[in-house]
């Protein structure tokens, strides 16, 4: 006898309960269609995946409120909306040129006053897995989710391609999900770094 499946919306139940494992399904279901979406309209490897795991990250920490009828529908809305927010994000965004990254007080280049995380463990352990990166690796992964800038705008200021830019920002981002245990941390990590 061939096992059901359980539908979208007895998963997404018993998330709304806190289960994990339910959770990560949904999440294995419906990540690439998320992706996918965002990826069609953006056409940025980096921004479609940053826009894929804030939803499902939204979707965990507010379960408890989000009241979702079509698991589907929920999230290719959400998935349109986010990449909206990105688009007009982009056009609103300065570039600020930092004449010597070397003199950067890094301490103050990562953390501000505003910053509610920089004593959290995840931030910390984050940070120690950022010293483990090449150094050129590490400035553009700052860059891109400290400073915001987009991936043109770190080429442009770094004299490299863009491709470049890809390249080592997924690289950091394969390094630091390496060394997270599960799915669920990764997606916490992801919560502090995340573009605003």
């Amino acid at each position: 006898m061939i096992e059901r499946l359980p539908t979208d919306e007895e998963l997404y139940r018993v998330v709304r309960l806190g289960d994990r494992k339910a959770f990560n399904l949904l999440y294995e279901r419906y990540w690439e269609l998320v992706y996918k979406k965002a990826f069609s309209y953006l056409r940025d490897v980096e921004a479609a995946g940053e826009i894929t795991n804030d939803i499902f990250l939204n979707i965990w920490l507010k379960r408890e409120v989000l009241e979702i009828i079509t698991f589907q529908n929920y999230l290719t809305a959400a998935a349109r909306y986010r990449v909206y927010n990105s688009l007009k994000a982009k056009k609103q965004r300065r570039l600020t040129y930092v004449e010597d990254y070397e003199a950067l007080n890094e301490k103050q280049f990562l953390c501000t006053q505003e910053d509610p995380f920089s004593s959290s463990e995840i931030y910390l352990q984050v940070n120690r897995l950022l010293e483990h990166l090449p150094k050129r690796c590490k400035e553009i992964f700052l860059l891109s989710r400290i400073k915001h800038l987009s991936n043109s705008e770190i080429a442009a200021k770094l004299e490299i391609s863009k491709r470049s830019v890809e390249n080592q920002i997924s690289i950091a981002i394969k390094h630091i999900r390496s060394n997270f245990r599960n799915f669920f941390s990764f997606l916490l990590m992801l919560m502090f770094f995340l573009k605003k």
